[in-house]
């Protein structure tokens, strides 16, 4: 049967992964229409470079128009309404329907969790936050920087560890780490504690071998930009003279008051299939809750929402055509944990591991740097730019053991 439409919704990693990749198993005569507010699509893990002066804004958006294949429709609108059940979505320009849907709106910050957030962190987890740091950071002359995690959960979860090397080396270049100290305050108790003990000790050890003071479970209360200071929830207060923020994370409201929400606002969905709770109906990325053998979720990453797409693509093009689909999400993530001077340290591993994910930490190098770079430009390069990162990254990766698919 000709004439079918898949609909995704949010035009980020996941989105796009999922649209491109539809479009080469449908029939021509098959839409898919992918429904999107912003029209350029930011490569989000270059704001760590962005928020220390090493990377422009313009350098790590493009048009997303430009990255999707051939064919696939872009609707740029909000999104205002979800009715999952018929498979349909409000938005401003108009209403949609689709014989599948895919739900990626990812994952949005809540800057007004924390009380005093907005006014006092320097928030690198957006561009224009970014931007700000980046100014701070040059009219910074020494004193005491604080990255805080405000609250959980958040997505990312080495942002806050790579921000704060990324900061020790460039006071270092700038010579005024001597005049400085680095202190990182989350309330979680290790660093990225759903990979386990071990992970957790290696950054803290890479934190450690900078000088950059890492102190766990700690909790803030609120934000007084007046007198800068974090007010902790033990009573205690911590002066700043820099604050580098992260913003805890919450589904899109649209999202919220969907019937696609469970108990905690994010969507649940078969860890190895994306299935929602209704029929056709997939989410992927940021805006999903998968529960790990451990009682943790799944890390919010882009890395995820790149192979849930792939699966996805594949069983709704499966369907679609009358036949099965066997393949199925299967856990398996990486990410780089930048370490500053040219360097960063690689992470992958098993998630869907059992009882715990099983993970590994390559040591700080240039080549492991070296392969950001290409996958950054193999994510918004031109074609051919793209094309040469592509085949960069797949000859490093197939080294590291990482499979790839761009």
């Amino acid at each position: 049967m000709a004439g079918r439409t898949v609909l995704i919704l949010g035009g980020g990693v996941g989105g796009l992964i999922t649209a491109n990749a539809l479009r080469r198993r449908l029939e021509p005569s098959d839409r898919v229409v992918v429904v999107e507010r912003e029209r350029q699509h930011l490569f989000q893990p270059s704001l760590l470079w962005m928020m220390v002066g090493r990377r422009r804004r313009g350098q790590i958006e493009r048009p997303l128009r430009e990255l999707l294949a051939s064919g696939v429709e872009l609707v740029e609108a909000d999104i205002t309404s979800i009715d999952p059940a018929a498979r349909r979505v409000e938005t401003t320009a108009g209403a949609f329907a689709g014989d599948a849907v895919v739900v990626g709106l990812g994952a949005e910050p809540d800057r007004d969790a924390v009380p005093g957030y907005r006014e006092a962190a320097l928030d690198f987890f957006s561009p224009e936050g970014a931007a700000a740091c980046a100014r701070a950071l040059d009219a910074f002359e020494g004193g005491r920087v604080v990255v805080s995690v405000a609250a959980l959960p958040y997505k990312c979860p080495a942002a806050p560890y790579e921000a704060a090397l990324l900061l020790d080396d460039e006071l270092r270049r700038r010579g005024r780490r001597i005049r400085s100290e680095i202190d990182v305050y989350s309330p979680e108790p290790a660093p990225m504690p759903v990979a386990g003990p071990a992970m957790g000790a290696a950054v803290v050890g890479l934190l450690e071998a900078k000088g950059i003071r890492f102190h766990p479970g700690t909790r803030v209360e609120r934000l007084e930009p007046d007198t800068h200071e974090l007010v902790l929830a033990d009573g205690g207060r911590v002066g700043y003279d820099l604050l580098a923020g992260v913003p805890p994370h919450r589904a899109p409201r649209v999202v919220r008051e969907s019937s696609l929400a469970g108990e905690t606002g994010w969507v649940p969905v078969d860890r190895g299939t994306l299935e929602t709770r209704h029929e056709s109906v997939y989410a992927i990325g940021d805006v999903t809750t998968i529960t790990l053998a451990n009682g943790k979720p799944l890390p919010r990453a882009g890395v995820f929402a790149h192979g849930e797409g792939l699966v996805v693509a594949d069983r709704i093009a499966a369907a679609l055509s009358g036949r099965l689909s066997h393949d199925a999400f299967d856990g398996v993530g990486y990410c780089w944990v930048e370490a500053g001077n040219g360097r960063a340290a690689f992470a992958t591993g098993e998630f869907f591991a059992e009882p715990d994910p099983q993970l590994a930490l390559r040591s700080p190098g240039r080549s492991w740097h070296a392969g950001k770079v290409l996958f950054e430009r193999s994510w918004i390069g031109g074609r051919l730019e793209r094309r040469l990162a592509h085949a960069g990254l797949i000859a490093g990766s197939r080294l590291a053991g990482v499979s790839t698919t761009i």
